[in-house]
Formats: structure tokens, sequence, C-alpha cells
């Protein structure tokens, strides 16, 4: 079984529960704070690791999250541990965080502009994009400044890219000069 395929299945098990527990909230926020805890190279590298022991992991993952996350959650990712598939624990979380996100109609929304974007027009474009038909009904924005762009923006939306960008305009007209040669 593919790393996606585990890692969708035991996040939707983990999404189900918590649907059923009444903690979907709470779980969700337990899993940005392991995701976030996961970006330290030392823990990713521990979970990796095919030569340290099972209990081993347990009693770390107890020691870092018994205080910050959720009965449920903590005993989530025990089980995890003990079943052998704690290296996919990062992929879990992401899916879990991907599917809270998709079944509370979530469409996350990646803006880079050339410049950082005013509170009123990230209100505007949260506006427009939410009205539109490739968005759910709840829009949730990262912003990234890429000075490269020269002006204009770009903006990611799952697999679609609409890349308005006076640098993307540029190498458009360029390409037309080259070929007309």
């Amino acid at each position: 079984m593919s790393n996606y395929q585990v890692a969708f299945r035991y996040a939707k098990s983990l999404l189900d529960l918590s649907i059923e527990n009444d903690t979907l909230d709470k779980t969700y926020n337990d899993m940005e704070v392991v995701s976030s805890a996961l970006e330290s190279r030392e823990l990713y590298l521990l979970f990796k690791s095919p030569i340290i022991k099972a209990d081993k992991k347990v009693a770390v993952l107890r020691a870092i999250f018994a205080d910050k996350v959720d009965k449920l959650t903590l005993g989530f990712m025990e089980l995890i541990t003990n079943k052998g598939r704690e290296a996919h624990l990062p992929e879990i979380v992401n899916s879990y965080i991907d599917q809270y996100k998709k079944h509370n109609n979530i469409t996350k929304v990646n803006v880079t502009t050339a410049v950082a974007m005013t509170s009123e027009a990230r209100a505007e474009l949260e506006k427009a994009l939410q009205g539109s038909s490739i968005t759910a009904q709840k829009v949730e924005i990262n912003t990234n400044v890429n000075e490269d762009l020269i002006g204009g923006f770009v903006i990611e939306v799952g697999d679609k890219l609409y890349d308005a960008s006076v640098k993307h305009k540029l190498s458009k007209i360029r390409k037309e000069f080259t070929d007309n040669k």
C-alpha cells in the first residue's frame, strides 16, 4: 500500500472518530500542534527511524504531547506507533488537515504577490474567491511575497494556477518575439 493510501486511511479513521466523539475542531487543533512539532528535524527523524523501538517512541510521544493534545489524539498516535506506522505520521497529519478542511468546506488558496497585500486587498480577494465557483464556502488565504514577479499576482487553488504577474506576461511576450523570427 502506498504512503498516500496509508495516510489517507488512518487520517479518515481519526476524522470519523473525532466526528463521533464531537471533538472534530479539538482534534484539528491537535493535528496543527503535531504538525508544528514535526517540523523539528530530530523528531521527524525519530519517527522515521526503524532502529528505535516502538516503546521508546511512545514514551517520547507522551513526554512531548501529553499536556498539549487531547487523549484521543495521543491515543491515536500511540496506536499508529504500536502498529509500526509511525513513519507515516507526518503524512497522516497532513492528510487529516486536508480532510478536515474538505469536510468543513474550506478551500486553501495560495496568493503570491510582488509586494505585501493590504488588508483591504486581501478582504476584497477573499470576497471575490468566495463568490467564485472554484472555491468552497470558506476560503483560507496564505500570502507570499516574491519580488521577482515585478507586479501582479499568482493564485493557486488546488491544482489550478492563475498567473497574472508582470513577469509571466513579459515571458509570454518574449516567447512571441522569439517564435516570430
